[in-house]
């Protein structure tokens, strides 16, 4: 996703692996995204502020959308 012309945040969707997948690091690091996340389908949601993190973190695909509207 991109805001101000910038590379704003990353997502790799999986189904219900929670893995963090090690390449997310990479690509975030290589593009300077402010955030980066691998959504997980098969998670519940969680009250939790996705962009309060700067690293990437693994986050249920129903918290990340409800905080994109």
């Amino acid at each position: 996703m991109i805001r101000d012309r910038k590379p704003w945040f990353l997502v790799e969707v999986k189904h219900a692996d929670t893995r963090l997948a090690p390449e997310l690091g990479y690509f975030q690091a290589q593009t300077a995204a402010s955030h980066a996340f691998q959504v997980v389908v098969e998670l519940d949601h969680v009250d939790v502020d996705c962009f309060s993190y700067a690293r990437p973190i693994v986050v249920p695909m129903r918290t990340l959308l409800s905080q994109l509207l």
